[in-house]
């Protein structure tokens, strides 16, 4: 896993440090933050830190920092994608500190991380989940170009025991291309 650099990110694989721990800890404990994504928000700077250890490790996970001021800002990562099976296909997930909303990070580094997907895993599809009230979220989405494929009802079970539903998207790789294309 490489470091992607954006034109005001960079995104760096998560370390084990305690560093990295009290940057995730510092807006993953906004309660508006996590359970946007399905997760409860975090209680010290230790379960951050056991976050980091045993699921962004482990995956495609980067942290999302500033790269003026180096601060880590979210993360984001590539995960196999449980609905397609046999398919070279990653699902997309991100979160963002919320002081960070509507500036155009999270649209910034999702763009980043599709194209490190498409280039380096050779993908032929990429996926990405949101639930239904997460607007901000699907802004992000309809943004980079992915196209709706359909509401999965129950689909998400979080950490508060209630199930939710998820409103599921995605994008080929042509049409990744064509958009790749379109920037230049």
């Amino acid at each position: 896993m490489d470091n992607i650099e954006t034109g005001r990110l960079l995104l760096t694989p998560w370390r084990d440090c305690l560093e990295d721990a009290e940057g995730l800890y510092a807006y993953a404990r906004d309660p508006q933050v996590g359970p946007n994504a399905g997760w409860k928000p975090h209680q010290s700077v230790e379960e951050s830190r056991q976050i980091i250890r045993e699921i962004f490790m482990p995956a495609d996970v980067w942290a999302i920092r500033e790269k003026s001021s180096g601060r880590i800002i979210g993360s984001i990562g590539l995960e196999n994608d449980r609905r397609r099976e046999g398919v070279n296909s990653r699902e997309m997930g991100y979160s963002l500190a919320k002081d960070c909303w509507g500036h155009g990070y999270m649209t910034e580094a999702a763009r980043a991380v599709m194209d490190y997907g498409f280039r380096v895993y050779d993908l032929t599809v990429m996926a990405i989940c949101t639930g239904p009230e997460n607007r901000r979220s699907q802004r992000v989405i309809e943004k980079c170009g992915f196209k709706y494929e359909g509401r999965q009802r129950r689909a998400y079970h979080i950490y508060d025991g209630t199930d939710r539903d998820n409103l599921v998207f995605s994008i080929l790789r042509e049409e990744w291309e064509a958009l790749a294309q379109a920037q230049l």
